[in-house]
């Protein structure tokens, strides 16, 4: 039991825009340890990665394949790639360590900019989507199946909507989202009672309504997000601002004065208001030399930190280079990497990308 605990996050990752809560009931002392596990990676940009999933099997065995499964979603979640093609990946090495080691999981990415889940599933049980009425659904969408050992893996996707549920899922926030229990088809339809409980309340009512208590057969990992609603003072600390980037040359200087009043308008403090200019215009104008239209620059703040993104039709990812003193160009992510607390880029759907970089905002910040 005490390698089982060791392999689960010490700590689950707070994401600006997500609450999260996640419980572990270990089976009776006459089951040994499972092989359930769940995860919660911050990928940047806003986004963030989330995963449950189960190894087959009791005892030492089992823990230890969870353990390797878990380390090599969070290396492979580094690549910022689709939910179907972390899968895939997992789905080679977990035959690699054992070919006859049958697992389930589920990798999703939420992207508080488009507002929406998008997961794929290898044999896992179905998401519960509890809506706005309160009642906790299934979601209805089929998984992969599950072999040996992650296989099968289904990506799903909609248009986005104001709410969470699943699928890649859309939701209006106030919305909250489950993942559970280990092995078993029973999941609770009926109500969850008060629409905005907190997560781990959910937690404990969704682990109660299945009936598992301390002598129960199998360990049971349960894992669910919230997307609150935000309003009065704390909504203006959520906020977003986009530009299409249209025109030639002349969308360079267009993208500063956007990028300068934008964050004007959002109060922040002269050195980080310089800086998120200077990124935009970085980004822009790589953009500009290197991607091709549709061009967008988007701007979003959180309580915590202002990110700047600009996507563009181009799926060729840039590098940062060391620039010749000669050179004329070469130089735009390499001042992003310096001047930005984080930045990275990533594919997007339809063949397009996205640059991104991120500033953690001054605990003094105003609103």
């Amino acid at each position: 039991m005490t390698l089982q605990r060791s392999l689960l996050p010490q700590e689950l990752e707070e994401p600006d825009d997500l609450r999260i809560a996640a419980t572990y009931q270990p089976g009776g002392t006459e089951a040994a340890v499972g092989g359930d596990w769940y995860d919660v990676i911050t990928l940047g940009g806003g986004r963030t990665a989330l995963v449950i999933g189960d190894v087959m099997g009791r005892g030492v065995r089992a823990a230890a394949v969870m353990g390797q499964l878990r380390t090599a979603v969070r290396a492979y979640a580094r690549l910022d790639l689709p939910p179907h093609e972390v899968l895939q990946l997992l789905d080679g090495l977990a035959t690699e360590i054992d070919a006859n080691q049958i697992a389930t999981c589920v990798y999703a990415i939420f992207d508080p900019n488009e507002g929406r889940l998008v997961y794929a599933s290898a044999g896992h049980l179905p998401i519960l989507v509890r809506d706005e009425t309160g009642t906790v659904q299934r979601a209805d969408e089929p998984t992969g199946p599950r072999s040996a050992p992650v296989a099968g893996s289904t990506p799903r996707a909609r248009s986005p909507q104001p709410r969470l549920h699943g699928g890649p899922l859309h939701g209006r926030p106030g919305g909250a989202q489950g993942r559970g229990p280990g092995r078993g088809n029973r999941l609770p339809g009926a109500r969850s009672g008060r629409r905005h409980r907190h997560p781990q309340v959910v937690c404990d009512r969704l682990v109660r309504s299945l009936g598992v208590t301390a002598d129960h057969d199998d360990d049971v990992a349960v894992l669910v997000l919230q997307h609150p609603a935000r309003s009065g003072p704390s909504g203006d600390l959520f906020r977003n601002a986009a530009l299409e980037l249209l025109g030639g040359v002349e969308a360079a200087p267009r993208a500063r004065a956007f990028a300068s009043g934008v964050l004007t308008s959002w109060r922040f403090p002269t050195e980080l208001h310089d800086l998120g200019v200077l990124a935009a215009s970085e980004l822009v104008a790589n953009s500009l030399q290197h991607g091709t239209p549709p061009m967008r620059l988007r701007l979003r703040r959180t309580d915590r930190r202002l990110i700047v993104e600009v996507t563009d039709g181009d799926d060729h990812l840039p590098r940062r280079r060391r620039a010749e003193p000669a050179d004329e160009s070469g130089r735009g992510i390499a001042i992003v990497a310096t001047i930005a607390t984080n930045w990275g880029s990533r594919r997007t759907p339809g063949g397009g990308k996205a640059v991104w970089c991120e500033f953690v905002l001054p605990k003094t910040a105003p609103a």
